[in-house]
């Protein structure tokens, strides 16, 4: 099986080389041509207030950004996590408070950075994963929030949203969810320190939440994995589009439609 790193980055060598830049070649084509979707862009809307405040994390043994949109007292929460290389303040960048103030959403959504971690712990020291858990409870608190009552996962953070909507109970909507349908798979990213580490929090090996948006763009590697949740989620929409912002924000209005209903009950 090729890697999703080896999709992602084009590289490779021998038969694998040859088989992975076919991919990447037919991708370019599809491109070129057209297939494989428009790229959505930001509404042309006055975007939701958005603050930044910085808290320092013990269970992250560093300080990190909570990133607030549309943050007015009373509404639900939505907790964003973020892809790998990005940050919470890639969220705004992104178009999220534009989004917001498009759909006229009623609900708050945080993001808190997360490192590259996949959002579960590299070391004992940063724990991802312990951060959403215990203190960011705390957090909405000294910001006039509420609880946290859905998760929204882009890529990488969509495995950890994953993960932390099943430990927490809460709804998720994920786009272009970055899972591993095996171990070679996974070993590619260095994110796990071991296999068995990968597979207590890998996704795919436990019951995904109960109420589950997904969204993927058929010419992104992580599609085949993401097809994998379709039977258990109310919406699962699979269109042409690749790993990138452009895909996200084609579908950050459904995704975010979806979150409006689920937080209106």
């Amino acid at each position: 099986m090729i890697s999703r790193r080896a999709l992602l980055v084009g590289g490779g060598v021998g038969t694998a080389g040859l088989a992975v830049g076919a991919v990447v070649e037919r991708t370019r084509l599809r491109r070129i041509l057209g297939w494989t979707g428009p790229d959505g862009v930001v509404p042309s809307v006055p975007p939701d207030p958005v603050s930044v405040t910085r808290r320092q994390s013990s269970a992250r043994g560093c300080s990190v950004d909570v990133v607030t949109m549309n943050g007015t007292a009373g509404f639900p929460v939505c907790v964003v996590l973020h892809g790998r290389g990005n940050t919470a303040r890639g969220m705004i960048t992104l178009g999220l408070p534009q989004f917001l103030a498009a759909a006229k959403a009623r609900f708050t959504m945080v993001a808190v950075d997360g490192g590259d971690s996949y959002w579960v712990p590299r070391t004992p020291s940063d724990d991802p994963q312990r951060m959403l858990r215990e203190e960011l409870p705390g957090w909405l608190r000294d910001l006039g929030l509420g609880e946290a009552r859905a998760v929204l996962g882009i890529s990488m953070g969509g495995f950890g949203g994953l993960v932390y909507a099943r430990a927490a109970g809460l709804p998720a909507a994920v786009l272009s969810p970055a899972l591993f349908r095996s171990w070679d798979d996974a070993a590619t990213v260095g994110a796990f320190a071991s296999e068995a580490q990968w597979s207590s929090y890998e996704p795919l090996r436990h019951s995904p939440p109960s109420r589950l948006g997904v969204w993927c763009g058929e010419e992104d590697p992580f599609c085949d994995a993401a097809r994998e949740l379709a039977p258990h989620a109310e919406v699962a929409a699979f269109d042409h589009g690749e790993h990138t912002d452009g895909y996200w924000r084609r579908v950050l209005p459904d995704a975010i439609g979806y979150l409006g209903k689920v937080l209106a009950y």
